[in-house]
């Protein structure tokens, strides 16, 4: 989901872009991302600083083992850990033995493990931090070897933890994997920020100051999985866990490519930048608030938002190079004024939704099939001079003016909006655009991001760091489901990858919104997973990671859930809209519904949602319209109504239709527009106005021969796939 900072953070020619991240839920979801980071969390360059002096290395040992105790030098307790303590068959043990140490004789860690089990295991160890500031060091240090006999695994994981939250309930975790084990002792040097999980990218402070993700350190841990370890029983020896600043920390996650190219001779800033910007678009508003009269007829009514909506998408787009811009905000008395500002960059989500809005204004009659079919081309030209990664996906964001790449990062749940535009292209126009749509869809191969242990996909890959994110899309019902259904249908990754994304969460994870419901393993094609669910007002469903209908709904303006799995996801969508609907006015008593990630009115972005419709769940707060046009299809006369409302109460109604949000509370209004939100909007009134236009294009390709089975086969609710016996 996407994430976005301040906007005075992008402000001048000094723009850098976000990535998407979700937090997990991702795992975080890690939020936004997770991505949303996920998403989309920006990824700003630190301003220059002079050369750093070099620096005397210093350091901070945790653990030598020399007193002989388990206890650490930090006065921090130490011990084993198994994920499953009632499987008998896996377990490990820690012990202190004396002997010859990488640094001579002295004592050191034994640990013996074994995660050689008939179920799925993982063990290891833990120390604890004390709530320890690293800030000042750059690197997590340590000896390993495995036993001479024994014998052990060539590969584990590290993790290092902290509490996100002031409750100190949820954790943020990064992962390090260790590879090259052998039975010399091997010095192991991590730089600490290839811990990229301890970054909360919706923390603004973060932006300011990344060492802050070093503060509060909670516990080091050695993970032995079974999926991933090259042994799965045997002994390894540690010595020397400590953390030191060498002066050298390398590459961080909040980085991003340096700018090359300036947009303009002379440096201008301002109104005079903004006004620069919108010269190379192909139009602009004229007016913030636009009060208009609509038809009592309700199709009429949608009609002419879809008519507004198309106005984005036909002008907010760079002239040179076709490319749509993410966000434009007005000023409050005029467009562009000093509390205006234009974002010249875009994200490749945007460019496959762009792809999909083309489709849909040549449904509409808005324009024809030949400017619909120039357009597109037009576009994909554009993004064939991109500089790509070596996977073959484009990177995250883009220079609109420039065309530099602005992210390091390469983004899953991107690259799969985009895949789904291009295939509703091709599928649409495929005399006209098919050939292109398709030669430039076969460079990506999904499986760069699947994780083969965890069978999930990554949130995304840091190319500078040559490092996948620390977080997984790890919950089932998100947005990112899309790109699982394309992968799994163009044969990229297996079928089973589509049942180890969580529909619940363990009873034992306690930051969750609520305990899970008959959390029983299932059997779905050949793959043994757990179900449950949560049950709130007398609703069954499982649960998003925030409660958003973003994670709910999005996936549907490609995915024929409704028709192709009424027991399952189609099901799980109309209660999700219901729950929905009953928080907002319900409980919260506000006089609109319709809460997903979107602009602040006051200003910013953030995360917001229907809390029991969430694992975690996401705060109450701004409506935002493009939520609830999601849900057109489930309950038009509710949304239309809702629709209707929101422009009788507040000042949300511009010339590119409506803005981004509104605090229901104070009516404040956030004069955004952005690209993702307004294309959602777009394809969802083609959709709903069409008979599932957009839809239908996507279900002609033929990877649905391949995907489908995993939305017809899967019963949400039913006993009869449970497995008797079989309990969390």
């Amino acid at each position: 989901m996407p994430y976005r900072p301040p906007i005075e953070a992008f402000e001048g020619q000094a723009i850098q872009a976000a990535f998407w991240s979700k937090t997990i839920m991702n795992k975080c979801l890690a939020l936004l991302l997770v991505f949303f980071f996920t998403q989309s969390l920006p990824v700003f360059a630190a301003p220059s600083q002079p050369e750093a002096e070099p620096v005397e290395p210093i350091e901070l040992i945790v653990h030598d083992f020399e007193t002989g105790t388990l206890e650490n030098n930090l006065g921090g307790e130490s011990g084993a850990w198994d994920v499953d303590p009632e499987d008998d068959t896996a377990d490990a043990y820690p012990d202190i033995e004396p002997g010859q140490s990488a640094d001579g004789e002295g004592l050191f860690l034994k640990l013996t493990y074994d995660v050689d089990s008939p179920y799925p295991s993982s063990n290891g160890f833990w120390t604890k931090l004390k709530n320890l500031d690293a800030s000042q060091y750059d690197h997590l240090e340590f000896d390993v070897k495995q036993d001479a006999q024994k014998g052990a695994t060539e590969i584990f994981k590290i993790e290092i933890k902290k509490f996100k939250d002031k409750e100190r309930v949820e954790k943020l975790k990064g992962t390090y994997i260790v590879n090259g084990v052998t039975k010399e002792w091997k010095h192991v040097s991590i730089p600490l920020g290839s811990f990229t999980g301890l970054l909360n990218f919706a923390d603004e402070a973060v932006w300011k100051n990344p060492a802050i993700a070093l503060t509060d350190l909670d516990e080091f841990v050695v993970v032995f999985e079974d999926r991933r370890v090259s042994q799965k029983e045997g002994v390894l020896y540690f010595d020397n866990i400590k953390f030191t600043k060498t002066g050298e920390p390398g590459p961080n996650a909040m980085q991003s490519p340096e700018r090359k190219i300036e947009k303009t001779p002379v440096r201008l800033e301002g109104l005079e930048y903004q006004q620069f910007l919108v010269s190379r678009l192909r139009g602009y508003p004229k007016k913030t608030l636009l009060k208009k009269e609509f038809s009592k007829d309700d199709n009429e009514f949608l009609m002419e938002v879809a008519r507004d909506t198309w106005r984005f998408f036909d002008e907010a787009v760079d002239r040179e190079h076709h490319l749509v811009l993410d966000t434009i905000q007005m000023g409050k008395e005029t467009p562009v004024a000093q509390d205006g500002w234009v974002g010249d960059y875009t994200n490749i989500t945007n460019v496959g939704l762009y792809f999909m809005v083309m489709v849909s204004a040549y449904d509409f009659g808005f324009i024809s099939k030949e400017e619909a079919v120039k357009r597109i081309l037009a576009t994909l030209e554009t993004m064939r001079k991109l500089e790509h990664h070596s996977s073959g996906f484009p990177y995250n964001y883009y220079d609109t003016s420039t065309l530099e790449r602005t992210s390091h990062f390469v983004s899953f749940v991107d690259s799969s909006w985009l895949a789904a535009g291009l295939i509703v292209a091709k599928n649409a126009f495929p005399g006209e655009v098919g050939k292109s749509c398709e030669d430039y869809l076969n460079q990506f191969d999904f499986s760069f991001f699947y994780d083969p242990v965890e069978r999930q996909m990554f949130h995304g890959y840091y190319a500078h760091m040559n490092l996948y994110a620390d977080y997984h899309y790890g919950a089932f019902y998100s947005e990112s489901r899309a790109g699982s259904y394309i992968a799994i249908g163009r044969g990229q990754v297996p079928v089973e990858h589509w049942f180890h994304t969580y529909r619940t969460f363990p009873e034992n994870y306690a930051w969750q919104f609520m305990e899970p419901l008959a959390r029983k393993k299932k059997k779905v094609l050949g793959a043994e997973f757990y179900g449950g669910y949560y049950e709130w007002q007398k609703l069954k469903y499982v649960p998003s990671w925030g409660g958003s209908l973003f994670e709910a709904l999005m996936p549907v303006l490609v995915l024929d859930e409704y028709r192709l799995a009424p027991e399952g996801l189609g099901l799980n969508d109309k209660r999700h809209v219901e729950g929905h609907i009953l928080y907002t006015l319900g409980e919260l008593k506000y006089p609109v519904w319709g809460m997903s990630p979107s602009a602040i009115p006051e200003g910013g972005y953030s995360e917001y949602g229907a809390k029991p419709m969430g694992s975690k769940g996401y705060k109450a707060g701004a409506v935002s319209p493009h939520a609830g046009i999601l849900a057109l299809e489930v309950a038009p006369e509710i949304v239309i109504a809702n629709l209707r409302r929101l422009i009788a109460l507040y000042d949300i109604y511009g010339e590119y239709g409506f803005y981004d949000a509104v605090n229901p509370k104070t009516g404040q209004v956030a004069f955004r527009y952005l690209a993702l939100d307004q294309g959602m909007i777009f394809v969802a009134l083609n959709n709903y106005l069409h008979h599932g236009a957009i839809r239908k294009r996507f279900n002609q390709d033929p990877l649905n021969e391949k995907a489908a089975a995993v939305l017809t086969a899967e019963k949400l609710f039913e006993p009869d796939q449970g497995m008797p016996g079989a309990t969390s």
